[in-house]
């Protein structure tokens, strides 16, 4: 008998964690992180539903934190199996995992330091060094190669786009093949290659991010162009909150597009993030996976000028010439992007540009909403400055392009299961594959467990 629970990415697009029972074996299927709302995250500090000692292995789809930001805290509580996952979701998880520990102590200190958390004292969820450590179990295999986890159970992985080393992910246990989507990325990404097409499943689990709408047919140069130019005129600051990996190259490809075509000003443009500047150098390393020539990574690297120190930072705050910082978080969550939104947020000269989706709960959220404040590190901030959305920008496939990789699909999975989406945009999904596809669906709930009964 083969079990599926969902211990995340169901009802919310965040902390994306399947369980997987099948001979006896416990298998996890991602490994991320809840973000966004507080009841959310604070799941994260719930006891795991799952002793972790139990589990015999962990399958991750892709690095970004929503998908494996949990891994340092299983491993903390006693997991001690292996993660599998490509080459280049390991060399991001590398830059990523012990960022999170990183951050999640300076918040835990800057918040004992000034009083302002509910904790005494506070703590973080895990340690850089605890994530560093959690990067031993890793073990990396390469798309389309057939490998056992465990007995009886193979895995595959496909390309999906979306950023690099991201993975679906195939599984077969005896003559039942389940695909997990994990994020599917986008045929129009200037960056990353197409998702590749699945033919066959007899259960399904895929993504609904952007289940229930199409992205913007604008095109995104000709927008970051007009926001960047107006800005300048009124000699402000445009403030980039950036996704470190992925979003952040896709901003400095199209920052050193314009600049080379003289749509922009040639404004200093600055890369305020460590992890960020790492992920830039991944993608020189891994020219395969993404449609970028060597010399076209070097071009897009060297757009920037790399911000790695703290003081550094700090001084980005003081001059206040026109100029444009990539900073991380891309949803405001955490790291430098909020000490630079406490000086320029306030001031309409300047312009705060989001670059994809913002999770319900995120100070992104609440300021693409049209927020008039919000809270940072104890104290509320104005929001007198311009706030835009590129949204075009998504790294995540819309309904039409799910849709549109669903039909690759010979004959129809016995069972979709539609996942990592907020509620309405899931069920637009579900209706969207009922009503053009004909398939068997079903939106399931937070810790929902179900049989995948075999032919």
């Amino acid at each position: 008998m083969t079990n599926l629970t969902f211990l995340g990415g169901a009802g919310t697009v965040t902390g994306s964690k399947y369980l997987l029972e099948a001979g006896g074996r416990k298998i996890l299927i991602d490994c991320g992180l809840f973000q966004g709302l507080k009841q959310l995250r604070l799941r994260n500090w719930d006891r795991f539903p799952v002793n972790p000692a139990q589990i015999d292995a962990v399958v991750l789809t892709h690095a970004h934190l929503d998908h494996s930001g949990y891994l340092p805290l299983l491993v903390k509580n006693g997991f001690k199996g292996p993660v599998f996952c490509t080459t280049g979701t390991r060399d991001l998880c590398a830059i990523l995992l012990p960022d999170s520990g990183f951050l999640q102590e300076r918040d835990a200190e800057f918040a004992n330091r000034h009083g302002f958390s509910k904790h005494r004292p506070a703590q973080p969820l895990y340690t850089a060094k605890e994530a560093r450590a959690c990067l031993d179990n890793i073990i990396t295999k390469r798309f389309e190669e057939c490998f056992e986890i465990t007995p009886g159970i193979n895995v595959r992985f496909y390309p999906a786009g979306h950023i690099l080393g991201a993975a679906i992910v195939e599984l077969v246990i005896g003559k039942t093949r389940l695909v997990f989507s994990g994020d599917l990325g986008r045929s129009t990404d200037p960056i990353m290659r197409d998702p590749s097409p699945v033919r066959q499943a007899d259960f399904l689990v895929v993504e609904s991010t952007y289940g229930d709408r199409t992205h913007e047919p604008a095109d995104p140069q000709d927008t970051l162009a007009e926001i960047i130019n107006r800005t300048a005129q009124r000699g402000g600051v445009v403030l980039i909150p950036a996704f470190a990996v992925g979003r952040a190259q896709t901003l400095m490809y199209h920052l050193q597009q314009l600049k080379h075509t003289h749509r922009i000003p040639d404004l200093p443009v600055y890369l305020d993030s460590p992890m960020a500047i790492d992920a830039s150098e991944v993608f020189c390393n891994h020219l395969r996976e993404h449609r970028l020539r060597a010399e076209q990574c070097r071009s897009l690297c060297g757009v920037a000028r790399y911000v790695q120190d703290a003081e550094e930072s700090k001084s980005l705050d003081q001059d206040r010439m026109p100029k444009v910082i990539l900073a991380a978080s891309g949803m405001a969550t955490g790291g430098r992007v909020l000490h630079h939104l406490k000086v320029f947020a306030p001031d309409p000269r300047n312009t705060i540009l989001f670059a994809g989706y913002q999770a319900a709960g995120t100070r992104g959220a609440a300021m693409v909403a049209g927020a008039e404040s919000v809270k940072i590190h104890g104290g509320y901030v104005p929001i007198l400055a311009e706030v835009k959305n590129l949204r075009m920008l998504s790294a995540h496939a819309d309904r039409t392009e799910i849709l549109t990789w669903l039909r690759n699909f010979e004959t129809p999975p016995r069972m979709t299961f539609i996942t990592h989406g907020e509620p309405v945009a899931a069920d637009a999904l579900r209706l969207a594959i009922e009503e053009q596809l004909q398939w068997a669906t079903r939106v399931p709930e937070h810790l929902e467990r179900t049989t995948l009964e075999e032919h």
